[in-house]
């Protein structure tokens, strides 16, 4: 779980890749470093902690040259050092490697090389990988790489140079994403195409078993076999303000901020003229075949999987098709009943998670249809999968996903609406009042947001505590589990969400004075047991904070300590506004904590391998 990038051109190559290291940095954070040809041969500098780290290094030990390599690092194999930072090198430093992935086989590859007379410095497979490419080297480093990464497994993008050939710079993609970047007498990798738009707009997005040799003069492509291969061109139309703060103090904030335009585009296209019906041209499945899905299994990690949630009941009360939801770790080893008409949903904010890929790809072997929803065009899961709902959130780089989550509940949303259209299992009318009611729900969350600072206060009281609680009953407690996660990668609050039904069959011998807990009641259905709920709480000494439906609150407000209300929708649509409070309450407690909001520690964004 590494971000990689590379240039080959007549730029100070040190420049390009710090700049692109550091849109990267979202990746990965605990060490970065780069290589680079200078008069001297290939000179490396790296070091342990944040790329701030290494530009303080190359002040004091600067290096000069036009071609380079750059790695920021999320440790999977030896801690966080500088040893164990890339770039990594062979024996005799004349091969020089950044890697994102992980080699399965190293430790094997490690004991031949060894005996071989190679010696290792440090606990990482990708060192393996420098050493491997030298033992292939015989006067062509494209050959070699081919031949080294066939004896590897795993997951690996990787960018190679040896000083034995100064004017060539290689890429390999297999299971870990990479692009190449094409300019006028200079060429780029980038493992995110954030890293490289700030040079160029035109990429090539490489496919697993794919590679490119960059020359200042051109790109190369080919397929690990040798097989000479041509890509259309990729123009990338994104506004490069999208990868900055904006203004905002983090990322996070402004990513929040960014949540009515994240609804507003993936709506966008998707709902018919007349504001009627929904239309999902990107799915290409029959009426027929819609008709004929039997169950869905909706697959996913983390706050993908909270959205997977919301969607199975999304799913289930419009379409009426049962929907398993599954950890996507776990999808593959308890042996999921597939059959051909089932339909498997596979959701990824980048499109890169490693367990869901692999989820995805157990599915089709069993012969389900795949469909993906996910925010980045071209990502792995999107071209593994036979139809793909694209959010189109644009680029997120806070590691607590905020316009990512919610824009997968619109995605659901438009996703039951049209499975419910070609099944005929809800009224035109019916479809209508929902499609009218999500048009409302940009506004609705920009009025959320315009009291943002009504948070600061609650959240600073929060951040005292070591343990808080989440309570919600049917879709709120679905809100409450990503509520709870949200809280806990930022601000480090040990805390649980529970169904507000099961407190007594256990999770009441947890509360106690003063312990915070967050109780959603938006569900209208459930509005009275949720209450009673509260006063269970309430009686063993719990502070209550409130999440509830404009025009409720004064009658929550006889059960509860604090109360925050949200506008009123549809009960199927609350989780898109009740979610937006509790991002606010996360993002500001973790602020009083004094913690790096954006980069949480121990975690990465996108979870490239498992």
């Amino acid at each position: 779980m590494c971000g990689i990038v590379g240039y080959i051109g007549n730029r100070d190559s040190k420049e390009v890749l710090i700049e692109g290291l550091k849109k990267l940095e979202y990746r990965g954070y605990d060490s970065a470093g780069i290589a680079v040809f200078t008069n001297n041969g290939l000179e490396i500098r790296k070091s342990k902690g944040r790329i701030a780290m290494l530009e303080d290094k190359l002040k004091s030990e600067p290096i000069e040259g036009t071609v380079g390599i750059g790695h920021t690092r999320w440790a999977t194999h030896g801690k966080p050092s500088d040893v164990n930072s890339h770039p990594h090198t062979d024996n005799s430093s004349k091969f020089s490697v950044v890697h994102n992935g992980i080699v399965e086989n190293y430790l094997d590859l490690k004991d031949e090389l060894g005996a071989k007379g190679h010696v290792f410095v440090s606990e990482t497979d990708t060192e393996v990988i420098s050493h491997l490419i030298a033992d292939e080297y015989d006067g062509d480093i494209v050959s070699a790489v081919q031949r080294a990464v066939k004896r590897m497994r795993g997951a690996y993008a990787l960018g190679v140079l040896t000083e034995y050939e100064p004017t060539k710079l290689v890429a390999v993609r297999f299971a870990s994403p990479l692009v190449i970047g094409i300019g006028e007498n200079e060429n780029f990798i980038g493992s995110d195409i954030p890293a490289i738009l700030e040079y160029t707009r035109n990429v090539y997005i490489l496919n697993d078993g794919e590679m490119a040799v960059l020359t200042r003069s051109g790109v190369e492509l080919m397929t690990t076999s040798g097989d000479i291969i041509s890509k259309e061109i990729f123009h990338v139309d994104w506004d490069l303000v999208t990868a900055e703060k904006a203004g905002f103090d983090h990322f996070m904030l402004k990513e929040i901020h960014e949540q009515p335009k994240a609804y507003r585009d993936t709506m966008l296209g998707r709902i018919s003229d007349d504001g009627k019906s929904v239309e999902l041209k990107e799915i290409g499945m029959t009426t027929e075949q819609i008709r004929g899905i039997s169950r869905i299994h909706i697959v996913a990690c983390g706050t993908a999987f909270h959205a997977g949630l919301v969607g199975k009941t999304v799913i289930e009360s419009l379409a009426r098709i049962p929907v398993e939801t599954d950890v996507a770790s776990e999808y593959r080893y308890r042996s999921p009943i597939i059959t051909p008409d089932t339909l498997v949903i596979v959701v990824s904010q980048s499109g890169e998670t490693a367990d869901t890929l692999a989820a995805l790809r157990e599915a089709k072997r069993n012969g389900a249809r795949v469909l993906a929803i996910t925010n980045v065009v071209g990502s792995s899961v999107a071209r593994d999968a036979d139809d793909v709902i694209t959010t189109w959130a644009g680029p997120e780089i806070a590691v607590a996903s905020t316009k990512g989550y919610s824009s997968q509940l619109i995605a659901f949303y438009l996703l039951g609406l049209y499975l419910a259209q070609e099944r005929g299992t809800v009224e035109e009318a019916k479809v209508a009042e929902i499609v009218a009611a999500m048009n409302k729900l940009p506004d609705q969350v920009e009025s959320i947001l315009e009291q943002a600072n009504v948070f600061k206060g609650v959240a600073e009281s929060m951040s005292k505590h070591d343990n808080l609680f989440f309570i919600g009953r049917g879709l709120d407690f679905a809100v409450a589990q990503e509520g709870s996660l949200k809280l806990k990668e930022i601000s480090y609050i040990h805390s649980e969400a529970y169904a507000a039904g099961e407190l007594k069959h256990g999770t009441l011998a947890l509360i106690e004075d003063g312990v915070p807990v967050i109780a959603l009641v938006t569900q209208e259905d459930l509005y009275e047991k949720t209450l009673s709920n509260i006063k269970e709480v309430k009686a063993r000494g719990a502070h209550v904070l409130g999440v509830a439906n404009a025009g409720y609150e004064g009658e929550v407000m006889k059960s509860v300590d604090e109360v925050f209300s949200i506008p009123r929708t549809l009960p199927l649509l609350t989780p898109a506004l009740s979610v937006v409070p509790l991002q606010l309450l996360s993002y500001y407690a973790s602020l009083a904590r004094g913690n790096d909001v954006d980069k949480p520690r121990n975690l990465a964004k996108s979870v490239t391998v498992e």
